[in-house]
């Protein structure tokens, strides 16, 4: 388990700002599917941590990762919390997460936030789900200042990065560039007959990716597994055709979409009784539509290759804009992190005024016991004021002391013995 130190800005007196998780890079589908939160889990997660005294934390849980992100006095006690409300276990967890404190952990929820640490590079829905999680620890009181900042931070990166970057162009997955293709390629595609063979996963991405963007209900399912068929197609009300129909099937549709995973094509010229034009996109590997459907001149043959190079073009432009995205997140991550920095030394700067106060009404006491003309009330308006220039100018120091600024404040406590006053 990655665990990694930032400095110490980031804590209040008894607990510090960490991020915990696993996502994509270590964890398989089946652990990730072990530590997912559901809706009322992650309400429940809120509820029982408020009981244990954390003073703020929110919950992100997706396809492809889980994180918690708060104050704890260690990190486990939000691992605990992950692993009693979900099916994962502690040591499972261990195997496959990360643990970032402070600095690091602003880093890496601006770095989820933003997709740079997505699978689909630039993926700006993540961005959402992290505002829902914030929305949601703010509704129960779990939202301290420092993680309401931290959240409209993110927010404010993503938006930038959408808006002056092209980090989120194109297509990066096969079944996106498919129906990608499909749309650029076929006029009123709402209106044509899809058949779509087989249903894996780049089927069943596919379909989604249909449905979401060609608005099209004329969609129909054939699968070897007439039931694993039945089952996508109640999920999207979709029509399901025996395999024995293919060859009508195909005959009736404007395009032909195939993501089986046969190791021999499953489809060929003999299957064709065309009377119209029919698109055939192949997403097999290796290939599920011979070659030789093209003796048909009303076929029009689409390999996965052809996609993937649109993906790969696609990708590659993405992380050429990796570069501007990250001068974004700087500037805005270090406005953040002077916010809080400044933010962690206010109580010195507080306690010091008040040392300086006690030190003043002192001095007047004693001078106004010795002293028969002593004029209280210009001593007392010109001590406040040089109070206020010597506090001033120790403020200005910590602002400008560039990641040092908790050395020197804590300099300042050990001159002036502020901690009892910081303390009380």
């Amino acid at each position: 388990m990655k665990h990694t130190n930032g400095k110490r800005h980031f804590s209040t007196q008894e607990s510090t700002f960490y991020a915990i998780g696993l996502n994509y890079k270590k964890a398989d589908a089946e652990i990730r599917g072990h530590f997912s939160i559901s809706e009322s889990a992650q309400k429940a997660i809120l509820a029982t941590a408020k009981t244990e005294g954390i003073e703020a934390l929110s919950v992100l849980s997706t396809c492809n990762r889980t994180e918690l992100y708060g104050f704890a006095t260690h990190p486990s006690q939000l691992i605990k919390l992950l692993c009693e409300h979900t099916h994962g276990t502690v040591e499972e967890f261990e195997q496959v997460a990360y643990v970032f404190e402070g600095d690091q952990a602003v880093s890496h929820i601006f770095k989820v936030g933003t997709g740079l640490d997505s699978q689909i590079l630039g993926d700006f829905e993540i961005i959402s789900q992290l505002r829902i999680g914030f929305k949601r620890a703010k509704k129960m009181g779990l939202l301290n200042a420092y993680m309401e900042r931290l959240a409209n931070a993110v927010i404010q990166a993503s938006k930038q990065i959408k808006n002056e970057t092209e980090i989120s162009t194109g297509a990066t997955s096969v079944s996106f560039a498919a129906v990608q293709y499909i749309m650029a390629r076929v006029p009123y595609v709402s209106e044509k007959n899809i058949l779509l063979f087989g249903i894996g996963k780049i089927g069943r991405n596919t379909c989604e990716n249909l449905i979401k963007h060609t608005k099209n209900e004329q969609i129909t399912l054939i699968n070897r597994t007439k039931l694993k068929a039945e089952a996508i197609a109640g999920k999207f009300n979709l029509v399901v055709k025996d395999y024995s129909n293919i060859q009508s099937e195909i005959a009736q549709s404007d395009i032909l979409i195939v993501a089986t995973g046969a190791q021999k094509p499953t489809i060929s010229k003999e299957l064709l009784y065309l009377k119209k034009p029919l698109l055939i996109l192949d997403l097999s590997i290796p290939k599920n539509v011979a070659t030789n459907v093209t003796d048909n001149e009303l076929v029009t043959l689409i390999h996965l290759d052809e996609l993937s190079k649109v993906t790969d073009a696609t990708l590659a432009h993405r992380q050429s804009q990796i570069p501007k995205a990250a001068n974004i997140i700087t500037s805005i991550e270090q406005e953040f992190k002077t916010w809080a920095e400044n933010r962690s030394f206010a109580p010195t700067l507080k306690a010091l005024k008040n040392k300086l106060s006690a030190i003043k009404e002192g001095e007047i006491d004693n001078q106004r016991k010795k002293l028969s003309n002593f004029n209280e009330e210009q001593a007392e308006i010109l001590s406040n004021r040089i109070i206020q220039k010597i506090t001033t100018q120790f403020a200005n120091h910590l602002k400008a002391q560039n990641g040092k600024a908790q050395e020197s404040a804590e300099m300042l406590r050990t001159v002036f013995q502020l901690n009892d006053e910081i303390n009380e």
